[in-house]
């Protein structure tokens, strides 16, 4: 692969239990790039990468490893500079992919809009085939049929208060999709600019939710809606409670959104882009702070993910195999993840095209990756 360096993590490296683990599983992570779709593979303890990148020179915002089938779907939100936006799929782990002969997202013709890029790809909770998207402008479609084709969610694109909604700097791009395993009925997404909406009755009417999160660039902090939600999580013991990273502040919801409160003390910086739930754990999350809105770079240049395993009540650093001299590598809000396992592996990416893996829960790094485009999103799932 020409212009990027790919590395394999061997069993020897990983000791004790973590090691017996991993000799047992499989691990799929799709890293979506600027130029690109990248996959990688680990059989055992080493990790294999395919030769050229899918979707060359095409940015990719948004990959999906849907595993609840009887095989698993991987879906990407491919944005080729000639053809424009799509949404692509592949049953055999991206060795080949399909591209539906009609856009599987787009504008009615009513809406007097265009599809700008795919934010977001969604494999629902609770609903086997149902896949939400996330798109810019800002607007939430719903799949039926594992992401083949979707339908816009008209009562959120035409909600009372979306003439107000402004872009933030990157867009105006529907960019988190949370569903909730106990009712299909209960959906929460984040909007940059316009925050946080929920329904409760699948999709039929929508309410802002930001009340305790700030809007420090407006003249009134405090709106209904209007705050720049970078990312949100759901925590993997108690489902009412959200993290959420924004611009400028990291807060903590224990009503499933409908009240935050601040838990960005301890941190080097409350601003980022990136918020991960543990997905075994409760309590426990990450982020990785970024100096600031006007200096984003990793906060105080150095490359540190923060953990919280008290619900936000305190942080800790977490540097070990990561690099320890000066570093410039922004984490965007999707391009870290989990694989789903536990001890759980994590993985993020960086505008420097840099990649990294934890299989002990982020105690420890070890890069996978390097030279590659800037990444833009990362999934990781466990196979078998």
């Amino acid at each position: 692969m020409v212009g990027c360096r790919l590395t394999g993590v061997q069993n020897e490296d990983v000791e004790g239990d973590v090691a017996e683990v991993i000799g047992m599983t499989e691990v799929l992570l799709a890293v979506g790039t600027r130029k690109g779709l990248f996959i990688g593979r680990r059989r055992g303890g080493a990790w294999e990468f395919d030769e050229s990148p899918y979707f060359n020179a095409q940015a990719v915002y948004s990959v999906a490893i849907d595993t609840r089938g009887r095989s698993p779907r991987l879906l990407a939100g491919g944005d080729s500079a000639h053809w424009g936006p799509s949404v692509f799929h592949s049953d055999d782990l991206g060795r080949s992919w399909t591209e539906p002969a009609q856009p599987a997202v787009r504008f009615p013709k009513d809406t007097g809009a265009s599809l700008e890029r795919v934010w977001q790809l969604h494999p629902a909770a609770a609903e086997p085939d149902v896949v939400y998207a996330g798109t810019e402008p800002a607007a939430l479609y719903r799949s039926e049929d594992r992401g083949e084709t979707f339908e816009l969610v008209r009562p959120l694109w035409e909600h009372p208060t979306r003439d107000k909604w402004v872009p933030g700097g990157g867009g105006e791009g529907l960019h988190t999709v949370l569903t909730d395993a106990r009712d299909p009925r209960a959906v929460t997404v984040a909007v940059s600019t316009a925050g946080v909406f929920r329904t409760l009755d699948g999709g039929a009417s929508w309410s802002p939710s930001n009340s305790g999160v700030a809007a420090v660039f407006l003249p009134d902090p405090n709106p209904e809606f209007g705050q720049c939600v970078h990312k949100v999580a759901r925590d993997a013991a108690d489902p009412d409670r959200l993290y959420l990273q924004n611009h400028w502040g990291v807060y903590r919801s224990d009503d499933a959104g409908g009240s935050w409160t601040d838990i960005g003390e301890g941190l080097p910086s409350t601003f980022g882009f990136t918020v991960v739930a543990h997905p075994h754990r409760g309590d426990t999350a990450y982020v990785f702070p970024i100096n600031a809105d006007s200096d984003r770079v990793p906060a105080d240049r150095r490359c540190r993910v923060f953990r919280t395993s008290d619900a936000g009540r305190s942080w800790e650093p977490l540097t070990a195999g990561l690099p320890q001299e000066d570093h410039y590598g922004t984490v965007l809000r999707d391009a870290m993840w989990h694989d789903g396992a536990d001890p759980s592996g994590l993985y993020f990416g960086n505008r420097n095209g840099e990649v990294y893996a934890s299989a002990d829960d982020g105690d420890s790094w070890r890069q996978l990756a390097s030279h590659l485009p800037d990444v833009l999103c990362v999934r990781a799932a466990v196979l078998a």
